[in-house]
């Protein structure tokens, strides 16, 4: 049948569930693993609502100690993964046209912290399992939607969900952006310390997350070099401040995924340092680091035809009289070399007497393009919207869709639009929200179909 028809019959329905959703401020407050609601009071809230839906929906729940839970519907060996969360970033009302925790719709657009992230595709996704199973539509695999509570943060729940659940065989998260994304970057982080006296550098600060490019750097200096750093600023173009004995710039924010999107405003100050004082924290940043967001000055440039270029986010500075350290986030394609990576990082901080630590590592989470998943979910999509146009790809970035064995990204955020994802005045366009529904619809559909088959081998 036409399902987007169907859809948008029922589009109050779905506008009034979203709405209700989102007006529960699932907001991390505190994580408290001894807690009956580890996550907060919000969190617990959000998931007992839908479990409270589902159920009285007719379908088969369960709640995992509040750290996560699924729905499920249907027969058969295999199980479908929809990985979704309802957790949300925090939102103060500052700047907002409408309360965050007040949905409403106007020009078209549902405005609401959570609309888009992901409250709204959670309940696309439900809605047409729902719909599905209010036609009486045979399935032939079981399909669950898992939802996450700790997505925003350090993804405790979904974790400790596959601890004592039944992973997917497949699946994807409506998470991120149409039409699909099926490759994701490894990442990996890694912190250089250092030891050593200085009397000129007091102290240097930048950066407080290391998946963000700084958009401040400050130092304190012992020497005054105030006549010099204005003349800096004003050859360069850089913006910048003094105050007493401690020096100020400022660069431009990104996300580490896209380092040359920004201007690191360590590389700014060091830049600067480095014309006046001879210092190995200096040094290191401004020879291996500064402006150079592929690693060439580490020797570990990589670029994949597919996943393209390697990227390096040196992403939090710190320096005392002591020693300093920083901490830097890299983002992997297909085909590079964790092991002689680290080799030639680790033997390049040796010159600095600094040592190298890698604190954090997500392998590369791939699917094909011609893999039947991918294939499947890009004719439902393409069904839907004519889009026949816009291609999978893959990102610098994670999403939920890591959490499976076998899963890609797809939905819900459609081309061309503006992603409000964690901004002031997030929304959803209704009529993005329909159409998402209605290419639920047909993945689930086709996915669930006797037919259609899918490798069963891990990605």
């Amino acid at each position: 049948m036409d399902f987007l028809t169907y859809v948008v019959e029922h589009e109050r329905a779905i506008l009034e569930e979203v709405k209700a959703l989102c007006r529960i401020p699932s907001v991390l407050d505190r994580f408290d693993p001894e807690s009956e609601t580890p996550f907060g009071e919000g969190i617990a809230k959000a998931l007992s609502h839908m479990l409270k839906q589902a159920k009285a929906d007719g379908f088969v729940t369960k709640n995992v100690r509040n750290y996560a839970g699924h729905i499920e519907y249907g027969e058969g060996g295999e199980l479908i993964g929809i990985l979704c969360h309802l957790d949300v970033v925090p939102a103060h009302t500052e700047g907002w046209s409408t309360p965050p925790f007040h949905p409403v719709v106007k020009d078209g657009k549902l405005y609401g912290r959570g609309t888009m992230d992901d409250k709204g595709p959670l309940i696309a996704a439900y809605f047409a399992l729902k719909f599905l199973k209010d036609l009486g539509v045979k399935f032939h695999r079981r399909v669950r939607l898992i939802m996450g509570t700790d997505e925003e943060t350090a993804w405790r729940g979904i974790k400790e969900y596959f601890k004592m659940e039944e992973m997917p065989t497949f699946g994807f998260s409506p998470d991120a952006t149409f039409p699909l994304i099926h490759g994701e970057k490894g990442l990996f982080n890694f912190e250089l310390k250092g030891k050593y006296a200085n009397d000129e550098l007091l102290s240097f600060k930048s950066g407080e997350r290391f998946n963000m490019v700084p958009d401040t750097a400050e130092c304190t200096l012992s020497i005054d070099l105030k006549k010099e750093f204005t003349a800096f600023l004003k050859y360069n173009g850089y913006k910048g401040k003094i105050e007493g004995n401690t020096y100020k710039v400022f660069g431009k924010n990104a996300h580490a995924m896209s380092p040359h999107l920004g201007v690191n405003a360590a590389f700014i100050l060091a830049s600067f340092l480095h014309e006046h004082i001879d210092n190995p924290f200096i040094r290191l940043i401004r020879e291996r680091f500064a402006f150079d967001p592929y690693g060439e000055k580490l020797n570990i440039a990589h670029k994949d035809e597919e996943m393209k270029s390697f990227t390096v986010n040196p992403g939090v500075f710190r320096y005392a009289p002591e020693g300093g350290s920083v901490v830097v986030n890299c983002r992997y394609p297909k085909g590079f070399n964790l092991r002689s990576s680290a080799l030639k990082i680790k033997n390049a901080a040796q010159k600095y007497g600094y040592t190298y630590e890698r604190t954090f590592h997500l392998p590369i989470h791939y699917v094909s393009k011609e893999d039947p998943l991918v294939t499947s979910l890009m004719d439902a999509y393409q069904k839907i919207t004519n889009d026949f146009e816009s291609e999978p790809h893959t990102i610098g970035g994670g999403t939920f869709a890591r959490a499976l064995d076998k899963g890609v990204a797809f939905g819900m955020l459609m081309p061309g639009r503006k992603d409000s994802t964690h901004q002031i005045d997030e929304h959803v366009y209704v009529k993005d929200l329909i159409e998402a529904t209605a290419i639920y619809m047909e993945a689930i559909y086709t996915l669930t179909r006797e037919e259609t088959k899918i490798p069963v081998e891990k990605a």
